[in-house]
Formats: C-alpha cells, sequence, structure tokens
C-alpha cells in the first residue's frame, strides 16, 4: 500500500465539489502530469471505496482502507490532502506531487471524502481475476508467453539457460495443476505439499501420468496469465523451471476463492513423460 499526505489553504466541501475534484482529476490522468503521459481508462467512483475514505478520516489511519471495508484491491493507495477544499487546487497538488500514483493504469476506482479543511482520496487496482470459463484461454495464453520466453537464451538469477524448446499442453497436467490450485484456494493457503501431505510427484502418478522428470511452478494473487508469467520469469527457481530443457509438456490452471487470503491461487506442472 501507498501513502501520502500533502499540505494546501481553503474552505468547506460539498458532494458537488467532490464530483468536480473527480473530473479535474481524471482530466490530469487523461492529459498526463510531470512530462509523463496520461493513461485511460477514466477512474470511476465505487462506493465501497468512497466509505473507505470515510472511514481513513474517522480513524486517522491510512493503513489498507479499502480492506478494512471489505474491498479487495491488488494495489491501492491513500492521500490525506489537509488545509483546502477547493478542487482546483487539490487537482494541481496531486499533479505536481503525486502524478505517479494518478496516472499508474492498474489504479481504475477512486472514492474521495471531503470534511471541511481536509480531503481523502482512497485509489485502488480492483481485484478482478479471470471467469473460471475462460480457463481453456488463460491456460492456452500462459503457454503462449512462456514458450516465447523458452525461445531465447536467459539469465535466470546467475544461471544462464540456453533456448528450450517448445512445450505442449497436456490435459492431465491442467486437471493435476486445477485440483491443487483449487486446494489451495478453498483451503487458503500457499505450499507445493498440499493438506493431504502429497508431493507434485504423487499428485502426478496418482492422476495416472507415467513421467521421467516433473516440475512445479505455483503463485498466487496475480489476475492476468500475462503477469503471473512474469513473474515467474523474475523468479529465479521459476525461472529455472521454465526454462529447463528436460521438460516437453505442461499444465497449467488457477482457482479464485475471494474469501482467501490471495484471492486467486496459479499452479504450473512440468513434465517429460516416459
Amino acid at each position: 500500500m501507498l501513502l501520502a499526505a500533502a499540505i494546501l489553504g481553503g474552505t468547506a466541501s460539498s458532494t458537488t465539489a467532490t464530483a468536480d475534484l473527480l473530473a479535474r482529476l481524471n482530466a490530469v490522468r487523461a492529459n498526463g502530469c510531470g512530462g509523463r503521459s496520461g493513461v485511460a481508462p477514466a477512474l470511476r467512483e465505487h462506493p465501497q471505496l468512497v466509505a473507505a475514505a470515510r472511514r481513513a478520516a474517522a480513524q486517522r489511519d491510512l493503513r489498507d482502507a479499502p480492506a478494512a471495508v471489505g474491498y479487495r484491491a491488488t494495489l491501492s493507495a491513500t492521500i490525506h490532502v489537509t488545509g483546502d477544499s477547493d478542487a482546483r487546487a487539490i487537482a494541481d497538488l496531486v499533479a505536481s506531487k503525486y502524478c505517479a500514483y494518478l496516472i499508474e493504469s492498474a489504479y481504475r476506482e477512486i472514492g474521495i471524502h471531503q470534511l471541511g479543511r481536509e480531503t481523502w482520496i482512497v485509489l485502488a487496482a480492483p481485484f478482478s481475476p479471470p471467469a473460471q470459463e475462460t480457463s481453456i484461454d488463460v491456460a492456452e495464453r500462459v503457454l503462449e508467453r512462456v514458450n516465447q520466453a523458452r525461445m531465447q537464451a536467459r539469465l535466470c538469477g546467475n544461471t544462464r539457460y540456453p533456448p528450450a524448446g517448445l512445450l505442449r499442453l497436456n490435459a492431465t497436467l491442467n486437471r493435476v495443476s486445477l485440483a491443487h490450485a483449487a486446494d489451495m484456494a478453498q483451503k487458503s493457503y500457499f505450499s507445493h505439499e498440499g493438506r493431504d501431505g502429497s508431493t507434485l510427484a504423487e499428485r502426478v502418478t496418482r492422476a495416472g501420468y507415467r513421467w521421467r522428470s516433473v516440475g512445479e511452478n505455483i503463485a498466487a494473487g496475480q489476475t492476468t496469465p500475462e503477469a503471473v508469467v512474469a513473474d515467474w520469469i523474475r523468479s529465479p527457481r521459476h525461472c529455472a523451471n521454465l526454462m529447463a530443457q528436460r521438460f516437453t509438456e505442461m499444465g497449467v490452471a488457477y482457482a479464485v476463492e475471494r474469501e482467501s487470503k490471495a484471492g486467486i491461487y496459479w499452479v504450473q506442472v512440468f513434465a517429460a513423460p516416459r
């Protein structure tokens, strides 16, 4: 979570002033600031984030304001401005001091609360996981990005890996991946070991897949295939699995449970059949 505070000078506020402030902030977001280009789409007001801004004002606490009101965010920032209620002045200050927050493309929703000479602004990237019915499309997108990565020599930590052969999706490995992802989501844990004590090798064998070698990457919290593959590539151990020439097949799946700790869990299983 990002925290910010600023000082201005001015008077009281109203619902109209809040709407004016949102319009001005969106104008800055669209046009850019601080020498940076603008972004789309415009920030949209969300009632839970308005409640989060009110709570931050009442509690005088900027820490994880969205979560405190039940809003699940993948990224959030709370800005507290004291001393003015004029929309133009506040927008100008946010543009000059907090431009990076305002034009962060991940932020899509906003809540604003104004009280006298104080303003609280909560920005958030909503938790928007892919729908389960798109799982096959998501798996193919993961495969495409993994194979793009395997086509080039790559440094994983301190180890350089040469280009590797292309992987193909395997339905059995997809099922193994989904079963472990669903178990982690339903029971809100994050581990290569299943809650039943199973190892990856045991899960793959139990599914009837005869293998020479197997490997597994897991992740949690990412809401797009692009994000999860990028995180695996950035991690030396996960990158090593992804680039391993001994693997020829892959399965991948995700499971969503909004009440769990991470919200979404990913499993990627690599293997080479006998």
